[in-house]
């Protein structure tokens, strides 16, 4: 019998070994996922630029619980944990990050431009900030059609400089739009510190310029995340309020596989001390100690992972590489 020994919070379901076993086997989902994606860079299976949410894995799998299937997300280029955690086939993302046919986006994307509308993820976008007008266009187009649905944002702490990321809370703010804004802030951006390129580096404060809901969470807990973002979505579905999220998280890699390690401008000992607060370990302990999950459904949960991007792997590897003709083919031009 499923156990329920959290108090509820923000209106949610308290946390019950259903709830566990998804929470956990979305971030270890991602984590395998992106470890397979290193090594199938590595062997040259995946080329053009590859970028990894290894450690940021809470804020995915903690705000897509508290999402519909017909919500929105949409993202930057380091998405391939929001993709997931939407609930893409993972055979497809890896088809797409291998380039071949059967990809999301019929190999053309890759990794940085995953689409998946069967699940209303509305990409991947590689120019930093860039998707943020984006998103608020998507939120517009909700209350225009008078439905339901919030779309969630998220960004990384780079966008945070960009004027578009302004625009967006701006345009959110003044327009009454169902968005929930997400910055990941990993603290160093492509390869910045935070603190060389904000005067203000509490991102979350910027939300009370534009009067909008606005509050910094834990983003290495996806408990806290799911929290936040759960009281944000309620906000936005019941009277079109945006908010402003920042989910302070830290990516164990380097900013992209040419930069494995980042070690130009973060220490190794910086790197091994925030591996201690690998949300996956976490959420894993929390819930063994809390009853939710036994040692025998976590290892399950870990084989039957293993086993999906095994499967996915192998999926792509099969498919064939698109055809050349391809390359003229689902173009858009406007005269």
């Amino acid at each position: 019998m499923a156990q329920k020994t959290e108090t509820k919070k923000a209106g949610l379901p308290a946390v019950d070994t259903e709830l566990a076993r998804r929470l956990l086997g979305d971030m270890m989902l991602i984590r395998r996922f992106e470890e397979k994606a290193a090594e199938a860079y590595a062997l040259g299976k995946i080329g053009g630029f590859l970028h990894l949410s290894i450690g940021e894995e809470a804020v995915a799998a903690g705000a897509t619980s508290v999402l519909r299937r017909d919500d929105y997300a949409i993202s930057t280029y380091r998405e391939h944990g929001h993709c997931l955690a939407k609930g893409a086939d993972p055979r497809r993302v890896m088809a797409e990050l291998f380039g071949r046919r059967d990809g999301l986006s019929k190999g053309k994307g890759g990794s940085m431009h995953l689409f998946d509308k069967s699940v209303n993820f509305l990409g991947g976008h590689a120019i930093v900030g860039a998707h943020l007008p984006l998103a608020a266009g998507v939120g517009f187009a909700i209350n225009y059609e008078g439905a339901d649905q919030v779309c969630v944002c998220y960004f990384g702490d780079g966008a945070v400089p960009q004027g578009e990321f302004h625009e967006a809370m701006n345009l959110s703010a003044l327009w009454k739009l169902p968005m929930i804004w997400i910055c990941e802030n990993n603290r160093y951006a492509m390869g910045t510190s935070l603190e060389r390129a904000l005067a203000q580096t509490e991102i979350w404060k910027f939300g009370e310029v534009y009067g909008i809901p606005s509050e910094p969470v834990d983003g290495m807990d996806v408990l806290a995340v799911r929290d936040v973002v759960g009281r944000a979505v309620e906000r936005a579905r019941t009277d079109k309020t945006p908010t402003l999220i920042e989910a302070r998280t830290y990516r164990f890699r380097g900013h992209s596989m040419r930069d494995p390690a980042g070690a130009v401008y973060r220490t190794k000992e910086e790197v091994e001390r925030e591996k201690l607060r690998d949300p996956i370990a976490l959420f894993r302990d929390k819930a063994i100690k809390a009853g939710w999950l036994s040692e025998a459904d976590v290892r399950a949960i870990e084989k039957d992972v293993n086993d999906r991007i095994d499967d996915a792997v192998a999926f792509a590897d099969a498919s064939p590489e698109p055809p050349v003709e391809w390359l003229l083919t689902d173009i858009y031009k406007e005269d």
